[in-house]
């Protein structure tokens, strides 16, 4: 099938060129993981680079800044707390110095990763959540919702985290018969999409555990496929057809009896990973084992997926991460970059629109999805949903200082859980109580923000020991001071939240 139409469509984002970075700008000697898993195994956002790398005797993953440039020393530190391979990892979309893992050892950590980098190797995770029987291989954090962490786990289950408390809120285990090969949220965090070994596409809603909708066969092959939310509601699907050709299609959730368009590419092995750009309504379609990136646009006229251009290179990706619109170069038009993964490098990759003007392309850059949460966590698994706040990129982004960045300080420890059990199970669309995931340890910031009334020692004279005493007083203080002050905060977090769900209502959106 053609990908190109007799008349010539309009559109900003026809001319898009890639190009890859000077060799200067790569890192060299990345020793890839060579897991037999179809995951990118490289997650990047605006302040890190993180990759999925060989480890002996367990896990790791590699975390250097994103300025970072030239030859990783086989001695550079990584995260390598799992005792298994790391299969997937993403970075929280509310925070950029955290980041989960997924691994084969039935277990998804959360990590905190200092700004600048790491200087010794991380063993220590924030968090370790425990409720998968196999091992776990993909991670989704929800687009709006604070510390609110999805994982699918070859066990054929869906597990839903509170992570800042390590609360398994939702499990959802009868929706799939068989392996989940790709889970995706939709724009407000209301309901997900999956595609499952059984050839079929499912919407979700996570927190009543129902199956929404379903579509049998959405690509006829046998090969493993991937589904992505659009922002307007379509899924996105990538598969193989009965004659073990590339497939891409698009779907109308309101109505997935027949595809809305399907596009046949060529007869490759490689699972084609889609990469999903919301502002500009582009998908990526990065094949493990290609030498390609295809790249098209979704708009509302027929054919609806319009092919726009391919970046091919002499080299095979063995997987690649995807920049957020927040980490990208306004000032050179660029609209994307990928970092693509060879066999020990990482090469970035730039996606350009060609302008000659210097001024701020404002139509290349509505605004994007920020930092800010719109709700906590508690707040979503209460019933709200909310799209994501949007910032401008007007002259750059630069990250404002947010009122949720210390949600995480606590670091519990989460007790391990009986692996038969796996925790609360969704059934008929209600949820069983979650299990209890009590900290062992209380970190020493928990510590601090709990007032304590100290006792004055006494010496051999029975005279009060007054340094001490005005010590512990002063102490006493200012732990009560912080304690007010995060009361507080959360106030304030909460009358901001009403004032925008005011502002949505007054204006109609509700």
């Amino acid at each position: 099938m053609s990908f190109r139409r007799g008349v010539v469509r309009q559109s900003k984002f026809r001319h898009v060129f890639a190009q890859a970075w000077k060799a200067e700008h790569c890192l060299d000697d990345v020793r890839v993981s060579r897991v037999t898993w179809d995951s990118p195994l490289c997650a990047v956002n605006p302040k890190f680079v993180a990759v999925i790398i060989e480890a002996g005797g367990g896990g790791a993953f590699l975390v250097v800044p994103i300025t970072k440039s030239g030859r990783i020393d086989q001695s550079c530190p990584t995260v390598c707390g799992h005792a298994a391979p790391v299969l997937d990892i993403q970075w929280s979309p509310h925070d950029d110095n955290v980041i989960a893992s997924a691994s084969e050892d039935c277990t998804v950590k959360v990590w905190q990763i200092p700004d600048g980098g790491l200087t010794s190797p991380m063993t220590e995770a924030l968090v370790t959540l425990e409720g998968h029987n196999k091992r776990v291989g993909i991670l989704a954090w929800h687009p709006s919702a604070f510390n609110i962490l999805l994982t699918a786990g070859c066990d054929n289950v869906m597990c839903v985290w509170n992570v800042d408390t390590g609360e398994l809120v939702y499990q959802i285990s009868n929706a799939h018969p068989d392996l989940i090969y790709s889970v995706s949220w939709n724009k407000d965090g209301s309901a997900v999409c999956t595609v499952c070994k059984d050839k079929a596409l499912r919407v979700i809603d996570p927190r009543r555990g129902t199956v929404l909708k379903v579509r049998e066969k959405v690509h006829d092959g046998t090969r493993p496929m991937r589904a992505v939310f659009l922002s307007d509601g379509k899924i996105l699907t990538t598969g193989f057809s009965r004659m073990s050709e590339r497939q891409l299609a698009l779907w109308d959730t309101k109505d997935l009896t027949e595809p809305m368009a399907v596009q046949e590419m060529d007869t490759s092995n490689g699972v084609l990973l889609p990469f999903y750009d919301p502002d500009t309504n582009m998908v990526y379609l990065c094949g493990k084992g290609d030498c390609t990136i295809r790249y098209f646009e979704v708009t509302d006229e027929s054919p609806y997926v319009h092919f726009l251009s391919l970046y091919s290179s002499k080299e095979p990706q063995r997987g690649a991460g995807f920049l957020c619109k927040r980490g990208v170069d306004v000032n050179k038009c660029e609209i994307a970059r990928f970092y693509k993964l060879h066999e020990r490098k990482v090469e970035p990759i730039s996606m350009t629109v060609p302008r000659k003007s210097d001024l701020f392309q404002g139509d290349l850059y509505p605004d994007t999805a920020g930092l800010e949460p719109a709700l906590l966590a508690d707040e979503w698994i209460s019933g709200q949903d909310s799209s994501p706040l949007l910032v401008s990129l007007s002259g750059g982004y630069a990250a404002p200082p947010s009122k949720h960045r210390d949600t995480l300080r606590g670091k519990p420890k989460i007790s391990s859980q009986d692996s038969g059990t796996g925790g609360a199970t969704l059934s008929s669309g209600n949820a069983a109580a979650p299990p209890t995931c009590t900290p062992t340890s209380v970190s020493k910031e928990t510590e601090e923000e709990m007032p304590q009334t100290r006792v004055a020692t006494r010496d051999t004279d029975g005279n009060a020991d007054r340094p001490r005493r005005e010590e512990d007083m002063l102490t006493e203080l200012l732990a009560e001071m912080k304690a007010l002050r995060a009361v507080v905060l959360a106030q304030n977090q909460r009358i901001e939240l009403l004032e925008r769900q005011l502002a949505r209502i007054e204006d109609g959106d509700v």
